[in-house]
């Protein structure tokens, strides 16, 4: 079982372990040897969002990579997919991304690509974690204030950008007027760059990143605030993106935030009236709405339903061949495209199906009747199994018992956060709110901090 690495990487209050000085830099270490195995020379490519503690730990991860005999450039303050891209492209034996996504700005993260441009492979993860607690034990870090980060390459934006216009040719967006929520991350420069030549009118807000306002009341994790700004602004769409940029929300004209499900039911039916829905199937996770699988349904599409995880739909993508996968939280996964989830070539994807269609996309969906769904994060002090404590199993019994033929319960942990995720989703509201407060209470009473 993995300790270091999460569901994205490894993620932590920067500066603190697993996060400080002396594990990046066996980080750095240990990725250098696993790649050394297969190049004499192996070339990793950095990139990082916009929080204060990137550039010491791309300086102390660039130290370990060196040492190991690795040659580290950096594309600088870019976003996730933008890595996954040049990775791939650039003929790189790895990318790394130093970002916590969505969390606050205290904290940070190492997330890392392969030549292919995918993310590793839990295995690979579980070796490297092993090479990592040796070095770790056994190699002395140098002081970060004795380090500079690589100097960045400009040049490696401006070929990630040419990729994203060569997505969606001739996108022109006149007569539109769109509201760009950049969440003072990873998306805040790229973003202005990729909609500057498409025409229309465009709007960016939280484009003024500080070090420590990234995700602050804005982004993805608040989608909220893009739709109100989307309706005060009469605008005709609204974009909003996480730290990173690997996630994409949207919000109607009318104020309304669409999310993940949202965009899969728009884009699942064009790619399937375009005949590029393999199969007339679509890969969700078991967070995703009933609402969309009803709605997948009318139009004769599957939905086949994957553990949370961008890494995990996309496993299930490829063992059955799908052309359309994704998260109800933004990952959406378009694999004839990129080989991750990617919030500015989403955003082109729908900006160019509303284009060609002529629609907005409240229209574009609007039979998602959602189902009536909440989701109660528990801060828990250790995760232990859920089955094994009493009064939790009774109370999620019970949810399951009551709500078999009209909801459904998903309890999880996250995999980058001590919490415990309770999401109950049911045609009752009442009998929706009841059993998700009990089983979060049962959860807080035996596991709470």
């Amino acid at each position: 079982m993995r300790t270091l690495f999460g569901t994205d990487g490894i993620r932590a209050v920067a500066g603190i372990d697993p996060l400080d000085v002396p594990t990046i830099y066996a980080i750095g270490l240990a990725l250098g040897h696993t790649l050394g195995a297969s190049s004499s020379s192996p070339r990793v490519v950095l990139g990082m969002d916009t929080r204060e503690s990137g550039p010491w730990i791309a300086a102390t991860l660039t130290a370990g990579l060196v040492a190991a005999g690795a040659a580290v450039e950096s594309a600088g303050v870019v976003t996730t997919p933008a890595i996954a891209y040049l990775a791939r492209t650039h003929g790189f034996a790895a990318g790394v991304v130093i970002s916590a996504s969505h969390n606050p700005w205290q904290d940070n993260g190492i997330k890392i690509f392969g030549s292919d441009g995918y993310k590793l492979l839990d295995k690979v993860e579980l070796a490297m974690e092993q090479e990592i607690f040796h070095y770790k034990s056994t190699a002395t870090a140098p002081d970060p204030k004795a380090l500079t980060a690589p100097a960045v390459n400009p040049s490696f934006a401006e070929d990630y950008l040419a990729f994203l216009h060569k997505a969606a040719p001739g996108l022109n967006l006149e007569g539109q007027k769109i509201v760009v929520d950049c969440a003072n991350g990873a998306a805040w420069q790229l973003a202005q760059k990729l909609f500057a030549p498409l025409g229309g009118e465009v709007v960016f807000t939280h484009a003024a990143p500080t070090g420590r306002n990234i995700n602050e009341n804005c982004g993805a994790l608040h989608p909220k605030v893009v739709a109100a700004e989307t309706k005060a602004q009469s605008a005709s769409i609204g974009i909003t993106f996480d730290g990173d940029a690997d996630r994409c929300l949207l919000a109607d004209a009318n104020g309304n935030v669409v999310n993940g499900d949202g965009i899969l039911l728009m884009a699942s039916r064009d790619l399937a009236e375009r005949g590029l829905l393999t199969d007339s199937l679509v890969v969700a996770t078991t967070m995703s709405n009933m609402g969309l699988e009803a709605a997948l349904k009318r139009t004769g599409i599957r939905m086949l339903r994957a553990p949370v995880g961008d890494k995990y739909v996309l496993e299930q993508m490829q063992q059955h061949n799908a052309a359309l996968g994704g998260e109800q939280s933004g990952h959406i996964l378009l694999p004839h495209l990129a080989t991750t989830g990617d919030g500015l070539l989403t955003a082109l994807v729908i900006l160019d199906l509303v284009a060609r269609t002529g629609k907005p996309i409240h229209e574009l969906c609007a039979d998602l009747k959602v189902y009536p769904q909440v989701i109660v994060n528990v801060r828990v002090r250790e995760k232990l199994p859920l089955e094994s404590i009493p009064e939790v199993f009774a109370a999620i019994r019970a949810a399951e018992t009551e709500l078999s033929e009209t909801g459904r319960v998903v309890i999880r942990y996250s995999g980058t956060e001590p919490l415990a995720r309770v999401m109950i989703e049911a045609e009752s509201e009442a009998a929706m709110r009841h059993h998700s407060e009990a089983i979060a209470n049962a959860i807080r009473a035996e596991l709470g901090e």
